[in-house]
């Protein structure tokens, strides 16, 4: 049987993680896949994967954001096959930004114009779609720096937006 890798939270900041992976067997490990998952605004769940080569690992994941639950997965890959999953879940130090306020004007039937208060030099995520469920499942998503950007739309739609 093959056991589930072992994840252990070397450290965290405000916005990294650092973790090491190591298995407690003699079986030859080519590597790993991890997931980290975070809730956005709890409509969107958000997901980062890894692909880590060789047999122990230390990695270091960042720009992240402050004060957040992040659950880090992990498994195996063996040269008998996968092992199963192992998880832990860590809370990123620090305060937790404020959200944002969005403005979403539109421009024409095509095009919307949102912009939105928050702080500099970070990254934001635009999410749109025509309902709450595809919002929660599949809504259209791009990313800026800026404080504004234009999202091209269908015609003759209503879409919610969140940043």
């Amino acid at each position: 049987v093959i056991p589930p890798p072992v994840i252990h939270i070397e450290s965290y900041s405000e916005d990294s993680i650092s973790f090491s992976l190591k298995m407690t067997t003699n079986i030859k490990v080519s590597g790993y896949v991890v997931n980290i998952y975070w809730t956005f605004d709890t409509h969107r769940q958000e997901k980062r994967t890894l692909i880590i080569e060789g047999e122990k690992s230390i990695q270091k994941v960042a720009n992240l954001t402050a004060h957040t639950p992040y659950e880090i997965s992990a498994w195996a890959k063996t040269e008998l096959g996968d092992s199963p999953l192992s998880f832990v879940h860590v809370v990123t130090s620090g305060t937790r930004p404020v959200s944002p306020s969005l403005k979403a004007k539109a421009i024409n039937q095509t095009a919307v114009e949102c912009s939105w208060t928050g702080p500099r030099n970070v990254v934001y995520g635009i999410f749109y779609a025509t309902s709450f469920l595809e919002l929660y499942r599949s809504p259209h998503n791009t990313t800026t720096a800026s404080h504004n950007i234009t999202v091209l739309v269908q015609r003759d739609e209503q879409y919610l937006f969140l940043v």
